[in-house]
């Protein structure tokens, strides 16, 4: 079974490319191959910052032959009197068979001819020759960039080819007007311990013919090598690496050889936050830092995964320190200045920022972000929300600081020391930092009230001024990040079991959006708002979902087709979250089978009656006068007893105990010997019966609409 190689050699690429790249390769390249009958043993898949590479092991050497069905003219217009017609010999022309392989048949429009051929499989090396071009061409990433004279465009100028199927070269050809790539079996080395070119004798040898000339073509060894590297650097150092995932992942694809350099930087730089200098490291030197073990304390040591020569640590090391050392001295230079001046000294610069164009500057931002925490305080009940109000004051105002101007990414961990040192409380400070928290999936959420208070009102404010501008997301498309806004919302009222009712306070920002920016809404009051609601409702519906809630049970405290449910869910996120999980529970334990039928068969009648989904006591609603059977008499003495029981307190528990023990009841209601017909003739019976239905139902109905659940 052949085998085959392909890579692709390039100037050095990005390391998000490099990604990127091989995960298109992933997705496309198996499908391709199976769309052509085309069975493998195995792929790998490779990626270095000088190469992209494929093997392919097992490809058959020719493609199977395919048998095809082909419907052809009607019967009665390829034949007449028995002879074929110039559409017949048209047909088995283009087809490639004789008159005697035709085959006709009766379908739903008349008889048609039907031919069967067989189409000869290709060989192998033809179809490669035609596929390897796409996958190179069609790969899809930013700036692409193009070379020389021609309209080729990569990621990276393309430096040379090599394609192999088993031992030989398949040829093949990339041109880019003057240029012209032919593929050969020359690859290259190491830029710098292995500068010659290397000769792969078969797809087989590829891995260890690199490796032998100083490149380690697997990334996912790479990684491994380059994390064990720097965690025994650091051991060495008596300390332990940080050692970031996405920052391991990013330094694999800048170096194809790895080597751990240790690096130094003088300790004065220790006073400053260490947030400040892990920073400065990783996400501009992509260094590792190095804490002491046991110890969260920073070390004045940084590791590299250097690309060069191991032999010449001690040089590239010291080429690294002179950079971090500037790099931490302009970082002290920022800190120092910067405390200069109290945090909120500050808050008049941000005029100067521009939040959204329609929309002001970021001290606009502020002010409503401030009024925003006064509404969910007063909703909250909060005693002193002096705090609260000076966090949410103070909480942007590190943006025009220099060091923030420098470092984006330390937006709110410096407004958190910058309060510090201008004498703000530890609540204030801490949440400043905390109202960007969560800063992305996975992250740690605010812990404190101020923190949450002040997070959730920067985030409405933003929901409700880009909704008020018409910017809402569509499909992949959100620049402002809306739904991780509303989705960090959600979390947060989850987390802390906040009682905040969404729904008023959507409409009280509404409204105050829609008189103070008029001039610059693009919604209707009414769709603005509706938008919104809809919003955090998708987000509810997912969160649950994430949470292996079942879809119908998701549906049911959502309401498929009752607004009502949509309401409550917003006015009550913690009750939406506590009835699903109590559903989940339920139908997991087998509760929610004991009471489904009976509910489920009350609500569907019900609704043909005129009773208030509000009504739960029966008595004053229900004429025991009109009783016919007994069945209705035990039916309202139970649902009498059942009001008594949840003397309407909210307790899904007891709900449910008492649904299971008036189920036999119902039963008899509709089924047993002294049943009734619930539809009867005279207007006054059947409404009082449908009565009946509708106090069980009303009360099922503080659960969850039992219609939209699937019997399980």
């Amino acid at each position: 079974m052949p085998s085959f190689l392909l890579e692709v050699g390039t100037e050095e690429l990005p390391a998000s490319f490099v990604d990127e790249a091989l995960s298109q390769w992933r997705s496309r390249i198996p499908k391709q191959l199976a769309e052509l009958n085309l069975t493998t043993d195995a792929i790998q898949f490779y990626g270095t910052p000088r190469r992209l590479a494929i093997v392919i092991q097992g490809l058959p050497a020719q493609q199977p032959d395919q048998e095809e069905e082909v419907k052809g003219p009607p019967a009665q217009a390829a034949f007449k009197d028995g002879q074929p017609t110039k559409a017949a010999e048209g047909f088995a022309q283009k087809q490639g068979v004789s008159i005697a392989d035709f085959e006709i048949r009766p379908t739903e429009k008349g008889e048609f001819i039907f031919v069967k051929k067989t189409i000869k499989g290709r060989a192998i090396a033809q179809i490669l020759t035609e596929l390897i071009p796409q996958w190179i061409t069609q790969l899809e990433g930013k700036r692409f960039m193009r070379w020389g004279d021609g309209d080729l465009r990569f990621s990276r100028p393309i430096r040379w080819l090599v394609t192999l199927l088993d031992g030989d070269v398949l040829p093949i050809e990339i041109t880019s007007n003057s240029i012209a790539y032919k593929s050969d079996r020359i690859s290259w080395g190491h830029r710098v311990l292995h500068p010659d070119p290397v000769s792969i004798p078969n797809p087989e040898s590829y891995v260890s013919t690199l490796k032998s000339a100083f490149v380690e073509v697997d990334p996912e060894q790479r990684q491994i090598v380059i994390k064990q590297q720097v965690e025994a650097a650091a051991k060495q150092l008596n300390g332990v690496a940080i050692i970031d995932a996405d920052l391991l992942r990013e330094v694999t694809n800048l170096v194809e050889y790895p080597s751990a350099v240790v690096g130094k930087f003088d300790a004065e730089f220790l006073e400053l936050p260490a947030e400040v200098i892990t920073t400065e490291m990783e996400s501009h030197q992509r260094y590792f830092p190095v804490q002491k073990a046991g110890s969260s304390e920073l070390l004045p040591n940084f590791i590299t995964a250097s690309n060069g020569d191991p032999q010449k640590a001690a040089i590239i090391a010291s080429g690294n320190e002179r950079v971090i050392r500037a790099r931490l001295s302009d970082g002290k230079f920022f800190f120092d200045a910067d405390r200069k001046i109290p945090l909120e000294a500050y808050l008049p610069k941000l005029e100067t920022v521009t939040f959204q164009a329609d929309l002001g500057s970021v001290r606009a931002k502020v002010d409503r972000i401030v009024a925003i925490a006064g509404q969910i305080c007063t909703q909250l009940q909060v005693g002193d929300r002096t705090e609260i109000e000076q966090a949410a004051l103070l909480c942007k105002a590190d943006l025009v600081t220099q060091m923030v101007g420098e470092f984006p990414e330390l937006q709110g961990v410096m407004g958190q020391k910058y309060a510090i040192a201008g004498g703000q409380s530890e609540t204030v400070a801490n949440a400043i930092y905390e109202h960007y928290l969560p800063r992305g999936a996975g992250d740690d959420l605010p812990q404190s009230l101020a923190g949450q208070i002040v997070g959730i009102s920067d985030r409405l404010d933003t929901l409700v001024s880009i909704f008020g501008l018409g910017l809402i997301p569509s499909g992949s498309s959100d620049p402002f990040a809306l739904r991780r806004a509303a989705t960090a919302i959600v979390n947060i009222t989850w987390a802390a079991n906040l009682k905040l009712d969404l729904n008023l306070l959507l409409e009280q920002l509404v409204k105050s959006f829609s008189e103070n920016y008029a001039q610059v809404q693009k919604l209707a009051t009414a769709d603005l708002l509706k938008q919104l609601k809809d919003f955090f409702l998708q987000r509810v519906e997912t969160l649950l979902k994430d949470e292996k809630i079942d879809y119908d049970l998701v549906n049911a405290v959502l309401g498929e087709n009752d607004p009502d449910y949509a309401a409550r869910a917003l006015q009550n996120l913690l009750d939406v979250r506590d009835r699903a999980n109590f559903l989940q529970t339920i139908r997991n334990d087998q509760r929610l089978a004991t009471i489904y039928e009976t509910v489920n068969r009350a609500s569907r009648l019900a609704v043909q009656g005129t009773l208030d989904r509000q009504q739960l006591d029966p008595v004053p609603v229900i004429r025991s006068e009109l009783f016919e059977k007994n069945s209705e008499k035990a039916f309202f003495t139970a649902l009498q007893q059942l009001n008594q029981t949840l003397q309407g307190k909210t307790d899904y528990t007891k709900l449910v105990e008492a649904l299971s023990q008036i189920a036999p009841t119902v039963s008899a209601f509709f089924d047993g010997e002294d049943s009734v017909l619930v539809m009867d003739s005279n207007p006054d019976i059947k409404q009082n019966r449908l009565n009946l239905l509708g106090i069980l139902r009303n009360h099922a109905r503080s659960l969850a609409d039992f219609g939209a659940i699937v019997k399980s």
